[in-house]
C-alpha cells in the first residue's frame, strides 16, 4: 500500500511540475538574438539592449508575455527559430528565397544600408568597386554573405565568416582581410572603438530587416505584423532608432 501511495504521489508531482513548466512557458515570449550588432542588439553591463530588443519588448507587452532573451551567434539563432527552442528572432535578420523556405518572416520593418570597412593606416580596398580578389570578411549567415558570395555581384578572392564582428575587426587590423561588410550602423559603432578602421564612402547595396519566426506559426505572424505596423505608423520604430544612434 504504501508503495502504491508513493507512486501515486509522484505521479501528481510529475504532473504538477509538467504543467507549471509549461504555464511559465506559455507566458514567456523567447527571442534570440546576437548581442554584437550595435545598436540593434547589444550587451549593456550583462543586459542585451538595442532597437531590436526595444521591438521584442514591445511584441511581449502586446501580448502580455514575459520577454526572455536568449543570446546566441546569429546562424544558432536561425537555427533555434525553425526548431521552435525560440518563439522569435530579433537580431537584423535580412530575408532571401532561401530563408523563406525554411522559417517565416514578418513585415520588414527597417532599412539597413550595407557599407565597407577598411583598415585606415593600410587600406588595401579604395573604393566599392574594389572588392574584387579581396578577403572579404562577414558575420556568418548575414545578407553581408550573401551578397559577396554570389560571384555576379563580388568575385571575391576568398570570404571569411566570423561569428562575431570584433573578430573580423581584429583580423582586419592586423591585415589578415582586406574589409568588412555590414550595416552602417554596427559600422559606425565598430569605427567608432577602433580609430584605426574607417568606412569607404557610399552604400556597396540596400536591404531591409524582419522579424524570423517558425514556419506555420500564423497566430504569432499576425500578432508580430499587428505590433511592427503599430510601431511604424506610431513613429515609434523612428524613436528607438534615435534612442541609439543620436538620429
Amino acid at each position: 500500500m504504501k508503495k502504491g501511495f508513493v507512486i501515486i504521489a509522484l505521479a501528481i508531482m510529475t504532473l504538477t511540475l509538467t504543467a507549471c513548466g509549461k504555464k511559465n512557458t506559455d507566458n514567456q515570449l523567447i527571442v534570440g538574438t546576437e548581442a554584437g550588432f550595435a545598436p540593434y542588439e547589444y550587451l549593456k553591463g550583462d543586459k542585451v539592449v538595442g532597437i531590436d530588443m526595444d521591438i521584442a519588448q514591445a511584441i511581449a507587452d502586446s501580448m502580455g508575455k514575459k520577454l526572455v532573451i536568449k543570446n546566441m551567434d546569429f546562424q544558432g539563432a536561425l537555427t533555434a527559430v525553425q526548431s521552435g527552442k525560440v518563439d522569435l528572432v530579433i537580431a537584423g535578420v535580412s530575408v532571401n528565397e532561401k530563408r523563406k523556405k525554411v522559417m517565416d518572416f514578418s513585415e520588414d520593418y527597417v532599412n539597413s544600408t550595407e557599407v565597407v570597412v577598411v583598415n585606415k593606416e593600410n587600406p588595401t580596398v579604395s573604393s566599392l568597386n574594389d572588392l574584387d580578389n579581396k578577403i572579404i570578411g562577414v558575420q556568418l549567415g548575414n545578407i553581408a554573405d550573401s551578397y559577396v558570395s554570389n560571384e555576379d555581384n563580388v568575385k571575391a578572392k576568398e570570404v571569411k565568416r566570423y561569428t562575431k564582428f570584433a573578430q573580423a575587426s581584429e583580423d582586419l587590423k592586423n591585415g589578415k582581410i582586406d574589409c568588412i561588410v555590414m550595416d552602417q550602423y554596427p559600422a559606425k559603432e565598430l569605427v567608432a572603438k577602433n580609430t584605426d578602421l574607417t568606412t569607404l564612402d557610399g552604400t556597396l547595396f540596400q536591404d531591409k530587416y524582419a522579424v524570423a519566426l517558425k514556419k506555420g506559426n500564423d497566430k504569432l505572424l499576425n500578432e508580430v505584423n499587428k505590433v511592427i505596423k503599430e510601431l511604424k505608423e506610431s513613429g515609434k520604430i523612428d524613436e528607438f532608432t534615435a534612442k541609439y544612434t543620436g538620429k
